[in-house]
């Protein structure tokens, strides 16, 4: 019976690794997925590269019709774009190169990449 219980602890303890957050982390600073460019800068500095890409989202948007004639959907196509960069942070050779994107200012995913140099 005691098994149990200590399977249960080392399951509560497992749970946090699962779940996927975005954040950066830059010694004892964390910036979190949702944060904007000024607050990584304040708290990581300035990385060593930047790319900037537009990205172009086209969507469907359905418009209910509702007049004597006929009942039914109509669709048009909406096109919007958003700004995309990635910053490349280094922090050396014994920690591994972090990738920080950002949609529209925001942080949305942070990526590893090789070892720093």
């Amino acid at each position: 019976m005691r098994t149990l219980p200590a399977a249960l602890v080392v399951a509560c303890l497992a749970l946090p690794s699962l779940v996927h957050a975005s954040a950066l982390r830059c010694e004892n600073k964390l910036v979190s997925e949702g944060a904007s460019q000024t607050d990584a800068l304040a708290k990581c500095g300035e990385p060593v590269t930047k790319q900037s890409r537009t990205e172009y989202v086209t969507q469907k948007v359905k418009e209910g019709t509702r007049d004597r004639t006929r009942y039914g959907e109509a669709s048009t196509e909406v096109t919007t774009s958003t700004t995309v960069e990635e910053w490349t942070y280094n922090f050396g050779p014994h920690r591994l190169m972090q990738v920080a994107i950002f949609r529209d200012g925001r942080l949305v995913d942070v990526r590893s990449g090789s070892y720093g140099y």
